[in-house]
């Protein structure tokens, strides 16, 4: 949110630093030091009760807490990690390992479908839906292709809750332009 927040801290470690020898020339150190948000599980790398975080960066004339608060708001890597663990990266149910790559590669599509179907088709709430939540409410919606006149048609079951999402999110997505 942008506020300063009793009990956290946020520094620089500057390039004259030993921490920064061998690193590339105009690189920023930012350390974050805060107590854990109530009822969060401490790590064992949490030192007396606070937990530091760090991130390097080569952005310049940026203030560092305008560049920290950046970086929480961008941090999306356990987000992504959740959703590939949630669609199928939990465990490789093969035997053989060329099946298991082939198993990753259908996992990364579908990664990639669901990073970038929130951005294209989606609005409001149903952005923030994880795997789980789309599976239920999008993704196993009762519906018939029919293919009349040369047209096809998406037949919604109507006493599906969420058949309005789908249909928007299909108006959305036929109002992209044709990429090539």
């Amino acid at each position: 949110d942008g506020e300063i927040r009793d009990g956290a801290w946020v520094a620089e470690i500057d390039a004259g630093s030993d921490c920064l020898t061998g690193w590339p020339k105009g690189i920023r150190l930012i350390v974050r030091k805060e107590r854990p948000h109530p009822g969060a599980q401490l790590r064992f790398t949490d030192a007396d009760g606070m937990r530091l975080t760090c991130f390097a960066t080569n952005t310049k004339h940026t203030p560092i807490a305008a560049l920290e608060l950046r970086h929480r708001q961008r941090a999306r890597a356990e987000d992504r990690i959740r959703a590939a663990r949630a669609t199928g990266l939990r465990n490789l149910p093969l035997h053989d390992a060329a099946q298991n790559q082939i198993w990753l590669e259908i996992i990364q599509i579908a990664l990639d479908l669901l990073a970038w179907m929130p951005m294209l088709a989606l609005t409001g709430t149903a952005r923030r839906w994880e795997p789980r939540r789309l599976r239920l409410r999008l993704f196993s919606a009762a519906a018939q292709l029919v293919t009349t006149g040369r047209r096809r048609i998406l037949r919604l079951a109507k006493h599906w809750p969420w058949a309005h999402v789908i249909s928007s999110a299909l108006v959305r997505l036929d109002a992209l332009p044709n990429p090539g």
